[in-house]
């Protein structure tokens, strides 16, 4: 497909060219641009397709990278990477070395704050408005956030700091009724009261010729009574929050939406722009399906993405939670389902239709999932938060404060747990060994195979205190399931092959590669299954018998499950020397899973040279055996 207005864009400078006529033809082109390219390399789609008009009538409207754009998540920011000189790398997105999936500072001066996480964009964005009055910038700063991003908390804080400072700031709410799945709460019930009241319905079809004349609107609704306006302006919650509030308009009319953003830029104050889009807009699968179309691998734009119709294959992790959380949900009536709006990521989707009146998602309020889940411990219920790793780092106050303090009962499945592949830096698990097992009363599982997984569930499940299962993205290595839950001794290893000189003690998933590993070197393999509690008795054990230690983890080095041996070591004056192998102490940037394992060093081949190395540096000779 050829795009001739598209391929005469190489920044916003060349949209701010155009004639206002011509604005249609770019967003038919760049629309079309985004499902071939997207359908080819894989990426976020259907919120990407839902901002397009948008995307161009702010880089029309506003003076980019001068004024600053600040997009929330960055699932909507495609279209802005395509006009602002990226639409030739668009090819290379999230794969290694090549473009992010998200706006990313060191990526591109028009990339003003880096993003992965939901509901920043106002924070940040106050802080750019407040650094360019504090050097009497006349710069303007723009935060575009989806409406999902309005159940967390920290954009209401926001909100409620820029107006009460009177800050020179635009936001833009996004509306589409959708984040990943559904909305849900008050603030979706509200918003959609608000697109289909009467007011909206009355003035919609005359907001063209009003929004035209914003400065003697804006100067009438300074001097109107407070009552007043909350009676004529539906976004009275806004309002009371010190923004005055335009809209709802429509966000797929590029016309309205350059003409309304180049007034509003020219206004003084604290300022919201709500307009109403469709996730999908332009690809008719998309708009039927937004939830399946949100996050896509590659497919035939044509077709579309197709079923499979293959015989079921190997279960993923989440999968293999999903079914574990029904089937204990049919045996214990104490247990709950609560979710931070990942219910398709997470694996609940079954669970939610078939317990409904036990599934909570509290939408993208992580802190309050964990204390929600706190309180119901509290009173006899059996909570389970199903969450990613990289989402937990949110709700980590409480965690310690509401949960591990107070010693309740609370189930953590801890999913893409480690390395996460092209999502990047932002979505990966790095860290949660590491923030967990400081805490007193925490017991940490990491298992190394789909049935261990199901296991550790029923375990943390059954244990009367804090507990967390951290499993990866993706598939294990295989291992058949077995229907019958059994709990596993708190703290006990599992000895897995007896060699000599070298132990290799494995945290999860890593066991995989070093079972080739211990093989070729003949070294002693251990699963050792518990983080927190660790087997000190097998450790200490192998500390006397053996000549290096060698711990494997998929999470930081700094403070990790190798660090924890470390501790135990020193503490009990044991003399043995250690080798600790997992995440560095650097940020991974975007790649497969298997490119970031080789970067780590904790694929099977870098777990032999690193062992190869320090075994040389002691002056012991390793054998050569080929990593089958």
């Amino acid at each position: 497909m050829t795009y001739p207005l598209l391929n005469s864009i190489d920044s916003p400078q060349d949209v701010r060219a155009l004639n206002p006529a011509q604005l249609q033809s770019l967003v038919d082109e760049l629309r079309a641009f985004i499902i071939e390219s997207v359908s080819s390399t894989g990426g976020h789609l259907a919120s990407n397709l839902g901002t397009v008009e948008l995307t161009v009538a702010l880089h029309y409207a506003f003076h980019t990278p001068q004024d600053r754009l600040v997009w929330d998540v960055g699932h909507q920011a495609y279209a802005h990477k395509i006009l602002t000189g990226r639409r030739g790398a668009m090819g290379t997105l999230r794969r290694k070395a090549g473009l992010a999936g998200f706006p990313k500072r060191n990526e591109s001066p028009y990339d003003t704050f880096g993003v992965g996480h939901s509901s920043t964009s106002i924070s940040a964005a106050l802080g750019m408005a407040l650094a360019a009055k504090q050097q009497h910038s006349a710069r303007k700063v723009a935060a575009i956030i989806g409406d999902g991003a309005l159940t967390a908390g920290m954009a209401y804080e926001a909100l409620c700091h820029a107006g009460s400072l009177d800050a020179d700031l635009l936001v833009i709410l996004n509306d589409n009724d959708m984040s990943i799945s559904p909305n849900v709460g008050a603030m979706s019930n509200y918003l959609t009261h608000l697109l289909s009241s009467r007011v909206y319905s009355n003035l919609r079809e005359g907001s063209k010729e009003l929004l035209k004349r914003l400065p003697p609107v804006w100067e009438v609704a300074q001097r109107t009574r407070e009552h007043l306006r909350g009676m004529i302006i539906p976004g009275t919650l806004f309002e009371e929050m010190g923004f005055h509030y335009f809209g709802p308009i429509d966000g797929h009319d590029v016309g309205l939406l350059t003409k309304t953003l180049s007034n509003l830029r020219e206004l003084k104050g604290p300022r919201l722009l709500h307009i109403a889009t469709r996730k999908g807009k332009g690809y008719a699968q998309a708009e039927e399906d937004p939830v399946t179309y949100h996050g896509v691998s590659r497919f035939d734009p044509a077709n579309g993405i197709q079923p499979s119709t293959g015989a079921p294959g190997q279960p993923t992790y989440t999968q293999v939670f999903g079914q574990w959380l029904c089937d204990m949900a049919r045996k214990d009536e104490r247990l709950v389902g609560i979710t931070p709006a990942m219910r398709e990521g997470s694996g609940l989707v079954e669970f939610s239709k078939r317990f409904p009146e036990r599934y909570y998602d509290v939408a993208i309020a992580e802190q309050h999932a964990v204390t929600l889940a706190a309180g119901m411990a509290c009173d006899g219920l059996k909570p389970v938060v199903a969450i990613y790793s990289t989402f937990l780092q949110r709700g980590y106050d409480q965690l310690i404060h509401d949960v591990a303090l107070q010693r309740l009962p609370v189930l953590f499945a801890i999913d893409r747990a480690g390395l996460v592949g092209p999502d990047g830096p932002t979505h990966a698990g790095s860290f949660d060994l590491s923030y967990m097992r400081c805490l007193p009363n925490m017991v940490i599982m990491a298992p190394s195979d789909e049935n261990e997984c199901r296991q550790m569930l029923y375990t943390g499940f059954m244990h009367d205190g804090p507990a967390a299962v951290r499993y990866p993205r993706g598939k294990g290595p295989g291992k058949p399931i077995q229907e019958t839950m059994t709990a596993l001794p708190l703290g006990k290893a599992e000895s897995l092959r007896a060699g000599s000189e070298v132990a290799l003690l494995c945290f999860g998933a890593p066991l995989t590669a070093a079972r080739a590993v211990a093989e070729s070197l003949d070294a002693t393999l251990i699963n050792m299954r518990f983080v927190k509690p660790l087997d000190e008795a097998l450790i200490t054990e192998l500390a006397k018998t053996h000549r290096l230690l060698v711990t494997l983890e998929e999470n930081a080095i700094a403070g990790g499950a190798g660090s924890a041996v470390n501790e135990f070591l020193a503490a009990q004056n044991l003399s043995v020397d250690t080798l600790n192998l997992g995440l560095p102490d650097r940020f991974l940037d975007h790649a497969n899973r298997e490119e970031l394992l080789a970067e780590a060093g904790i694929d099977a081949e870098g777990i032999r040279k690193a062992i190869a190395v320090r075994l040389a540096d002691a002056g012991k000779i390793v054998p050569h055996r080929r990593i089958r």
